[in-house]
């Protein structure tokens, strides 16, 4: 496990609006694209970016499927056509700005700003190479193949993804979206200090890891017919153990956890999964160990 790898990133972008009803980051790239001064660093290339105008305008996650899920090869090489989805025409046209993904010539860090429903505090979304946790909260490893996705974000080299709640859909909360800002110029003031050749001692972190995805309890015609039980509601992060209430129906019935080990559930009634057919994501609590890292293009320059 590393931090991250040792180059030395020069440009940097921060998303705001993949979900156009996200609107701390919509608020906070807008604002950026207006007056950055807050978020340039002395030799980097920062540029704020709105990724999903319409969505954006119409205050809705997406126009015709979800913009943080198509950037995959079989999208992001389809032939461009009248009746292309909305949200992969403007992929192909990011992937155009930032990437090409996967290339030399990407961009080196994206800071993808979302916000949840769930109350899910302040958190990091990472792939098990990349993890940049500035604050303490929340580290969320992405590494179980079947629920990795094709994210905006993966266009870099070095993709973060930001979420912070609770914040309702459609909604701006002054207190949520000053974490969110404070978040992004720490992860700025990171790569600065890299940049300019500080060494970063060893540490561990703890995270998240991502197990299975839990749907809600649904009937023949795929309806849902449980809730979630008010004992789980806004418990993300909390040790669930076997026997602890998970749903309720409309005639009381508790439909309880059963399972060897203690996991701790997040993403808890999020409003944008309910579609997704999730109810919650299992995760299971590991620690893991950094080794120290310093600039090694500043170590060329100075042998």
């Amino acid at each position: 496990f590393c931090s991250l790898q040792i180059i030395l990133p020069l440009r940097v972008a921060v998303f705001g609006g993949t979900h156009g009803n996200e609107l701390s980051g919509v608020f906070l790239v807008k604002h950026w694209q207006e007056n950055g001064a807050e978020i340039q660093r002395t030799g980097m290339e920062v540029k704020p970016f709105l990724t999903n105008p319409r969505a954006v305008k119409k205050c809705t996650r997406y126009i015709d499927c979800d913009l943080n899920r198509v950037f995959d090869p079989d999208n992001l090489g389809r032939t461009v056509v009248e009746d292309i989805p909305y949200e992969v025409r403007r992929a192909q046209e990011i992937n155009h700005i930032f990437g090409p993904k996967g290339s030399d010539d990407a961009y080196d860090l994206i800071f993808d700003l979302h916000n949840t429903t769930s109350n899910m505090g302040e958190f990091f979304k990472q792939s098990p190479q990349n993890a940049l946790a500035p604050e303490r909260c929340p580290v969320l490893l992405i590494e179980h193949p079947s629920l990795k996705y094709a994210t905006t974000r993966s266009v870099a080299k070095h993709p973060v993804g930001v979420e912070v709640g609770p914040q309702p859909q459609g909604v701006v909360r002054a207190d949520i979206l000053d974490k969110m800002r404070k978040i992004v110029k720490h992860g700025l003031d990171f790569v600065q200090l890299f940049n300019e050749g500080n060494e970063f001692p060893p540490c561990t972190i703890e995270v998240f890891k991502i197990m299975e995805k839990v749907d809600y309890p649904r009937n023949k015609n795929d309806e849902v017919i449980a809730i979630i039980h008010p004992k789980l509601q806004d418990q993300d992060w909390q040790p669930l153990n076997n026997g602890d209430p998970l749903f309720l129906t409309l005639d009381g019935e508790v439909i309880a956890y059963k399972g060897d080990c203690i996991v701790y559930p997040t993403f808890i009634n999020e409003a944008a999964y309910y579609e997704k057919k999730q109810a919650f994501v299992k995760t299971v609590k590991m620690k893991l160990t950094a080794k120290h890292i310093r600039s090694s293009v500043l170590d060329q320059n100075t042998s």
